[in-house]
């Protein structure tokens, strides 16, 4: 399978059936995601621009696997203490994970490496950020409005901490408790087992103290 040349802007992408389904798709992911509301644009906001990036996505052998489009929005348009505040992060430190994966192989226990899909997406926002219809997909109904945005979006400077928060909420519901001297270490026991769990971004490493008590996480 052969892809289509990377388009230079969103209006080529739309003429070529490859990238217009791939930005259907994004846009219909956004939706289902309940990313936004349509508001009329409120006197005096701050309307974060956006725009669309393409690339091709490679299957492991070098095959084309297929056409993926994301809408993004221009961080640099945000303004400070109007629609974002704070911004860190943590980032789990390197020595935390060394120490991690030693214990865990030092005890033969099982380890699980997963991945979050599109992870930035599911952070919850505190702050009102407005930002425009993804460009090609403005809807006929409400041209002028702009989206009040419900959850983050790549490309928003509080994306990387708002989906941090989100996950830290549920790691705590389920019972892990966060590590005083790493923030991205989460720590569970549960009677005789124990179980970490490192967070990099969207990756995830999990280990337990037994098989067991990984499945039921």
């Amino acid at each position: 399978m052969v892809g289509s040349p990377l388009p230079h802007n969103y209006l080529v992408a739309l003429c070529d059936p490859s990238w217009r389904q791939a930005m259907q798709d994004e846009y219909d992911a956004l939706m289902t995601n309940g990313t936004w509301t349509l508001v009329p644009p409120p006197l005096g906001a701050n309307i974060v621009s956006g725009k669309w990036i393409f690339r091709h996505k490679y299957n492991s052998d070098g095959s084309l696997a297929r056409h993926k489009a994301r809408w993004v929005v221009r961080g640099f348009t945000q303004q400070p203490g109007i629609d974002y505040d704070e911004t860190f992060s943590p980032v789990i430190k390197p020595a935390t994970i060394r120490v991690v994966l030693s214990l865990a192989l030092s005890k033969s226990w099982p380890i699980h490496q997963l991945d979050v899909k599109n992870a930035f997406l599911h952070g919850n926002l505190n702050e009102e950020v407005y930002s425009q219809q993804p460009s090609g997909f403005i809807d006929a109904c409400f041209p002028t409005h702009v989206c009040r945005l419900q959850k983050s979006l790549y490309g928003l400077k509080q994306a990387p901490r708002a989906w941090f928060q989100r996950f830290a909420t549920y790691a705590r519901s389920i019972g892990f408790i966060e590590s005083k001297s790493d923030a991205s270490l989460f720590v569970l026991h549960h009677g005789t087992t124990t179980a970490y769990l490192l967070l990099y971004v969207d990756d995830i490493i999990l280990t337990a103290s037994s098989q067991t008590t990984l499945h039921q996480i």
